[in-house]
């Protein structure tokens, strides 16, 4: 399943540079992942400093 990001989310861009599919972009209030793109690798998880990025 793919990644989404939460209202948590900061627009702080971190997880941008680690989605190795460059599946994430940026919203109107939050950054989005494109669910088809996303390979469920959870590199976004792991920079996240509000821990936005969950398992979908």
């Amino acid at each position: 399943m793919a990644y989404v990001i939460s209202d948590e989310c900061i627009n702080c861009g971190a997880c941008v540079d680690e989605c190795p599919v460059e599946a994430i972009s940026e919203g109107e209030d939050k950054h989005v992942i494109d669910a088809e793109a996303c390979i469920d690798c959870g590199a976004c998880a792991g920079v996240c400093p509000t821990d936005a990025p969950k398992e979908g």
